[in-house]
């Protein structure tokens, strides 16, 4: 595999005149809130949604470009949504199906956003991105588990006995904490041990686990291994690679006595009985989300337009629980195709990118693999209005955008003049 690198070459961008400047502070203001605001998500609109249109006008005022490297991105992304307007049309008398094209639009826009700012100024931009994703994962965690154990509002804080915190059900609530904990993670590889990282990762894997989301649990442990082993072949230190595998046993004893411990609690050791199990009693039988699913499958060409947004279950009973028949479904044969040639292409320009030295690579390795995560929930539970899913779209796509505008920098730096 061949690890190309840039960093030797590349540069910072010069220093800018005050004003200039001053528009950049305002931009990294504007996207630490955004991310900082991430974590309210029971209410709607939430404060995101607030920020989010501040962070465009921010991005716009501060003159972050639009590459054309994401174009890929913004025409599979339209075209998606356009397969969504088009199945609509036949169920505009129900409200909460108009409303839905609206927030897969918005939701698209913010991807697309988030490419945008990151393409340039990287390193810094993705650093206060971290900082901001971390506290709200932190804040999320400390509520989460304040609530699980009825200190202070379970009513608000559990959903069926499960950690939701401020979100609005479990299994959104534990995905949510993945990049953050991949951050911690990656800075414990590459920092070593420090007393607030390790406070902070304890707290937030907690979380994770009183989530008793189990496609949370799953996808971190994917995105985790994933992250590692993408480190480990990505450096071209032979010593570094032995301190990874040190530090990757030694965290997975870690995570192994926090379980312990959080399992000898009796309020944690019942419903953990509950939902250990890789099969639910609603997957299974003549009504389950794994029998409705094969049915589904085997009349998609029954439905060129699909059934239109949030019609499956009407029509079926049951909610998709999966984003691949989803978009079939819910966008048409259109939004079918378009959505795993997204995926595909991002997880392609994305593993491209993050085998190129630059900066910023610790941070694209760290955002990939927290996306094949969310990609790979996606077959088992609806990730396609995620806030946190369009980050990582669009963080994979600016990043790499930046890592190839870097590429060429270095090779036109390196050319021999004639």
């Amino acid at each position: 595999m061949a690890i190309y690198d840039v960093s030797a070459t590349w540069q910072p961008a010069p220093v800018a005149a005050d004003s200039v400047r001053l528009q950049g502070r305002i931009l990294h203001v504007v996207l630490f809130l955004t991310l900082l605001s991430s974590f309210v998500a029971f209410v709607e609109p939430a404060p995101y949604e607030g920020m989010a249109a501040l962070l465009v006008m921010a991005a716009v005022i501060a003159r972050a470009p639009f590459d054309r490297k994401i174009l890929p991105l913004v025409i599979l992304l339209m075209v998606w949504n356009a397969g969504l307007l088009l199945a609509l049309a036949p169920v505009t008398a129900d409200q909460k199906a108009v409303t839905y094209p609206f927030v897969s639009l918005y939701l698209a826009v913010s991807a697309i956003i988030f490419a945008c700012i990151v393409t340039t100024h990287s390193e810094e931009r993705m650093a206060t991105i971290r900082t901001a994703y971390v506290l709200a994962a932190f804040l999320a965690s400390v509520l989460a588990i304040v609530g699980y154990f009825r200190i202070a509002a379970p009513d608000l804080l559990l959903y069926a006995g499960r950690a939701k915190s401020t979100f609005k059900d479990p299994n959104v609530f534990g995905p949510f904490l993945i990049l953050p904990l991949l951050f911690l993670v990656q800075s414990l590889i590459l920092k070593g041990p420090r007393l607030i990282t390790l406070g902070t990762l304890g707290v937030i894997l907690a979380a994770l686990f009183l989530s008793f989301s189990r496609g949370a649990w799953g996808a971190f442990v994917l995105s985790a291994v994933v992250m590692i082993a993408l480190m480990f072949v990505t450096t071209p230190s032979a010593r570094f690679r032995a301190r990874i595998a040190v530090l990757t046993l030694a965290a997975g004893g870690a995570v192994a006595a926090l379980v312990a411990i959080l399992l000898s609690l009796p309020a944690v050791t019942s419903m953990f009985e509950e939902r250990a199990s890789l099969v639910q009693s609603y997957d299974t039988g003549s009504g389950g989300r794994f029998t409705t699913q094969f049915r589904a499958w085997s009349q998609i060409f029954d439905y060129p337009n699909g059934l239109g947004p949030l019609q499956y279950a009407h029509h079926f009973g049951i909610d998709p629980h999966n984003d691949y028949l989803n978009a079939f479904y819910a966008n048409g044969w259109i939004g079918g195709v378009a959505y795993p040639t997204l995926v595909i292409l991002t997880l392609f320009v994305g593993f491209r990118a993050l085998l190129v030295r630059t900066p910023w690579q610790p941070y694209l390795i760290a955002v990939f693999a927290a996306y094949i995560g969310s990609v790979a929930e996606g077959f088992i539970v609806g990730t396609d209005h995620w806030r946190h899913y369009y980050l990582l779209l669009g963080l994979v796509w600016g990043l790499a955008a930046a890592t190839e505008n870097a590429r060429r920098a270095a090779i036109r730096w390196t050319r021999p003049l004639d």
